[in-house]
């Protein structure tokens, strides 16, 4: 039983990493030529980011007893997606 949990666990993983690297444009370089590859590479990276401070939140919602450092540590790691996001774009 617990290894077909632990093939699910790895499954959802994968998932995720081919979600966010067709989310953040990866089929783009590929038809343009390359030319924003490393668009791409921050991309999925920002949005990893962001899935762990979301999973912190997360955390914060079911744990009782560090409930305020999970919660503290998911905004502080939101926010540094979000800086992350502003800095590839051009914005600061």
């Amino acid at each position: 039983m617990q290894k077909s949990s632990s093939i699910l666990s790895g499954i959802k993983y994968v998932y995720l990493i081919f979600f966010f690297a067709l989310l953040s444009g990866l089929f783009y370089p590929l038809i343009e030529g390359g030319a924003n590859a490393n668009l791409v590479v921050a991309g999925v990276f920002i949005l990893f980011v962001g899935l762990v401070g979301a999973l912190c939140l997360y955390k914060a919602s079911t744990s009782e007893k560090k409930q305020r450092a999970y919660l503290i540590a998911g905004f502080a790691i939101l926010a540094v997606a979000l800086f992350l996001v502003f800095a590839v774009s051009g914005r600061l």
